[in-house]
């Protein structure tokens, strides 16, 4: 990040459709993790209605069929599809790394769980990190090639303000020695997808691939803090009164997803984090806003590649 900020005419109440307006995604494949409900639906509705050919990677197969079928356009070049995939299953990543055909120009790392109660992959990965990061990681390295292929390819990872809670536990990331916190561990996913964002730009920059990621906003009905009312204390940071973060619709959710994946306003930006459509400024202790500085380091992001890398590595 520089000194200076990049700045859009769209903002906290903006909506995806809005940013959107007027661009054409005639000829585009977009692929967008999650997206059978919430914010991830609504990104793969905005991009379709914008004329892209978008496929939605999820683990109800039934279900994302059905959400697809509901957002697809009813005219236009636009489409959508759904194609099984569980992120915490490596076996399942590859299976569809193996069956994707062509360039792929949008990515939106949108899929993830929050605060859930400790629970293990069969690797024996605690499944926030395995989830959010791990999953995606596999999946964007295997799609490297198919996104260097569209020569300008963009991908956007949804992190979160809860980033700021912490960075990864490099000396135990799976909670095997320490005592496990839902938060502590979602944090640290949060903070490793934006370590992502910042070690994949810079490994990418020639391959015209752009990598940003991004906070939404804390987003109204959607099912990703189901497991919240299973937390006896979460932080007070995350108490719904906070002003902090801007609390959103749907609708408003998507804005940042969509305004990295495919405005004309931010492309060729990459290593950056956005929120409220623009890119944000340092975190300040005690405020529900901006990037931490540890999820900006070089040195980490460096050192979280290595370690996804070598994790990965033990499931082929």
């Amino acid at each position: 990040m520089t000194d200076h900020l990049i700045t859009t005419p769209f903002g906290a109440r903006t909506t995806a459709a809005e940013v959107l307006d007027g661009v054409d995604l005639t000829g585009k494949h977009a692929l967008v993790t999650g997206a059978a409900s919430g914010i991830g639906r609504e990104t793969a509705r905005v991009l379709a209605a914008a004329g892209a050919e978008v496929t939605i990677g999820v683990r109800d197969l039934a279900a994302g069929g059905r959400a697809a079928e509901e957002i697809s356009p009813a005219s236009g070049p636009g489409t959508v599809h759904a194609a099984l995939l569980d992120l915490a299953d490596q076996s399942s990543v590859r299976a569809f790394v193996a069956a994707w055909r062509g360039p792929l120009h949008i990515l939106v790392l949108n899929a993830g769980v929050m605060a859930s109660p400790l629970q293990r992959t069969q690797e024996g990965w605690e499944t926030q990190f395995a989830t959010n990061h791990l999953g995606h990681f596999a999946l964007a390295t295997g799609l490297h090639g198919a996104l260097a292929a569209a020569r300008g390819a963009r991908v956007a990872a949804v992190s979160s303000v809860g980033h700021v809670n912490g960075g990864v536990l490099f000396d135990d990331i799976n909670f095997e020695r320490h005592p496990y916190d839902p938060w502590a561990a979602y944090s640290q996913s949060k903070t490793a997808n934006v370590l992502f964002a910042v070690e994949a730009s810079r490994r990418w920059a020639s391959d015209l691939i752009a990598v940003n990621a991004l906070n939404p906003g804390r987003i109204t009905s959607t099912r990703l803090g189901r497991h919240i009312g299973d937390i006896s204390h979460s932080p007070a940071s995350y108490d719904p009164t906070s002003t902090d973060v801007s609390w959103k619709n749907v609708e408003q959710g998507a804005a940042t997803s969509v305004l990295l994946a495919a405005s004309p306003l931010t492309e060729g930006v990459t290593g950056r984090y956005f929120e409220d459509c623009d890119e944000a400024g340092p975190h300040q202790p005690g405020v529900r806003r901006g990037v931490a500085a540890h999820a900006l380091d070089a040195r980490h992001a460096a050192r979280l590649w290595q370690v996804s890398r070598d994790l990965l590595a033990t499931t082929a």
